[in-house]
């Protein structure tokens, strides 16, 4: 397995939405491969395709701490989202920003998952939260579209490029500017 180069803010394929995937092969596992390892050396909990410059309809997740062992869905939409929640939440792709986002606190999906079955997933609490988030990134979405505190939003952009630059020139990574930001903010995602 390889770890892939991390997509950031401001990358077009961000904004784009993804395709579906038609079939799952062995260069989608693949890919599922190097998304778990990409995630897991940053630290993070999800990761969705287009995150590591790829346009396809895949995420991955990896709740372990939550006692939700690692899987991955492919073509996963919401067909039920019920109740209201919200938190703080963050992102591998805009590091070191976290901020309180307003999402269904329950959700229903279905999705194919690396056998290429349907499968249908009912989650709540972090999960729901999680899953919501990775499923934006595919319809070319951010956690920041969704902050309702402006001022809060803009101050916490006013540096982000900054830390893009640092990642990028070597001098840091994404995880450590993550941990940095966690250390000054309690975040479940």
């Amino acid at each position: 397995m390889a770890a892939m180069p991390l997509t950031y803010y401001g990358n077009s394929v961000l904004r784009e939405v993804a395709q579906p995937v038609r079939k799952v092969n062995a260069e989608i596992k693949q890919l599922v491969e190097h998304m778990f390892e990409t995630m897991n050396l940053e630290r993070g909990i999800g990761l969705a395709a287009p995150q590591v410059g790829v346009s396809k309809r895949v995420i991955v997740l990896d709740l372990s701490h939550e006692g939700i062992p690692p899987f991955a869905l492919i073509n996963p939409e919401i067909v039920r989202a019920t109740g209201k929640d919200t938190d703080s939440e963050g992102c591998l792709s805009i590091p070191g920003v976290f901020l309180p986002v307003t999402r269904p606190s329950k959700i229903k999906i279905k999705a194919r998952n690396l056998a290429d079955r349907q499968i249908v997933l009912e989650a709540d609490g972090l999960l729901a939260r999680a899953i919501q988030h990775e499923i934006d990134h595919l319809d070319g979405k951010l956690f920041t579209d969704m902050v309702e505190d402006e001022l809060a939003l803009q101050r916490e952009m006013a540096m982000l490029g900054e830390r893009i630059q640092r990642i990028e020139r070597g001098e840091t990574t994404q995880a450590e500017i993550q941990e940095q930001a966690l250390q000054q903010e309690t975040v479940i995602s």
